[in-house]
């Protein structure tokens, strides 16, 4: 009965100590380092992610960790609460001259953690104030290295860089810069007008550059069209005379099969009996034909001598038949195709 007596005593007192008691900085942008310091009420309770740095007769003695926690009364005082979650500090706008001599406003956004309370509390009187300053003059003297070009397109490694830096100086008072994050960059108004040309510019460049490009593929594919155009005409050309020449040489070597294998059937026939009428006749036939067709042709005309006589022209060519009969039984099928034209030429004077 008496412990839940001391409990409750104890958590009023804190309470009371919480809304009385006065901060360890007194800024109110100070207030987000530490809560209200409580009072010692023998039995403690420390939140979760805070640290409580207890001194004992004005000396660190140790640091409280989260949950119940025994002090000893007057001797021992709560010094510093720090908080061990990650703080959002505002970095306010200041001026900065980039490598061209361009003026800019430029603020941004801190995050930071507590890593160790002890140096946190011990090492810096004012950790917030500390930190705020060091990103302030390490990005001043990070945009002081680029050009007011290369501050638009590299902000990701100006954060990097301003990050690097805080680390290296913020070791020692136990604080730890997760990132740093560039807000907004003002630049003077004449200068904004300036860069609003130049991108008017560029873009109406880019615009001429993809115009005179589209003129020149439209023009080549033009050119390339023709090009493949007259290709397909010549070789459809080529295709046709080759067809063209197949077609006739196949025609003629038909021909001259057709011609050979009369020429054949009619040596063959002459060899029978009764062949030298049957080439009577047919000579016969040829010279009245040959003689229907006078003048039909041409204006100049040649008559032999004995028009009407048909039997003796007859008479004639069989006996040149006859002559190479009897010089070559057994001719060749060329030479028998000559005697024929010699029998169907006709005696001229």
């Amino acid at each position: 009965m008496m412990i839940r007596t001391l409990f409750r005593s104890g958590g009023s007192f804190l309470q009371q100590s919480r809304r009385t008691a006065p901060r360890l900085w007194v800024s109110p942008v100070q207030q987000r380092w530490a809560s209200s310091l409580p009072m010692n009420t023998v039995v403690l309770f420390v939140p979760q992610q805070e640290a409580w740095v207890v001194e004992r007769m004005g000396r660190f003695h140790r640091i409280l960790e989260p949950g119940l926690n025994f002090l000893i009364p007057v001797l021992d005082r709560i010094r510093y609460v720090q908080s061990l979650k990650e703080i959002v500090i505002d970095v306010p706008e200041q001026s900065a001259v980039s490598l061209d001599n361009v003026t800019l406003q430029i603020d941004g956004v801190l995050y930071l953690r507590i890593l160790d309370p002890f140096k946190a509390s011990y090492g810096v009187e004012d950790p917030e104030y500390a930190v705020t300053q060091l990103a302030q003059t390490t990005m001043r003297s990070e945009l002081g290295k680029l050009t007011l070009d290369k501050v638009f397109r590299e902000r990701e490694s100006l954060n990097a860089n301003i990050v690097h830096s805080i680390n290296q100086a913020s070791d020692e008072w136990g604080i730890r810069c997760l990132r740093y994050e560039i807000k907004d960059i003002h630049v003077p108004p004449r200068v904004k007008e300036s860069m609003q040309m130049q991108v008017e510019a560029e873009r109406k460049k880019r615009a001429t550059v993809l115009e005179s490009e589209g003129t020149r593929e439209s023009a080549i594919n033009v050119a390339e069209g023709r090009k493949q155009a007259q290709i397909l005409a010549s070789e459809g050309e080529k295709t046709e005379q080759i067809n063209k020449a197949a077609g006739e040489a196949q025609a003629i070597l038909a021909k001259a099969e057709a011609k050979a294998k009369a020429i054949h059937v009619l040596s063959d026939a002459l060899a029978e009996q009764n062949g030298n009428a049957a080439a009577s006749l047919t000579v016969a036939e040829q010279y009245v034909s040959a003689f229907s067709n006078l003048a039909k042709e041409s204006n100049t005309v040649l008559l032999p001598s004995n028009t009407g006589d048909i039997s003796s022209m007859v008479t004639q060519a069989m006996a040149v038949y006859g002559k190479l009969a009897k010089t070559s039984p057994k001719s060749p099928p060329g030479e028998v195709e000559k005697s024929e034209d010699v029998l169907n030429e006709p005696e001229y004077k």
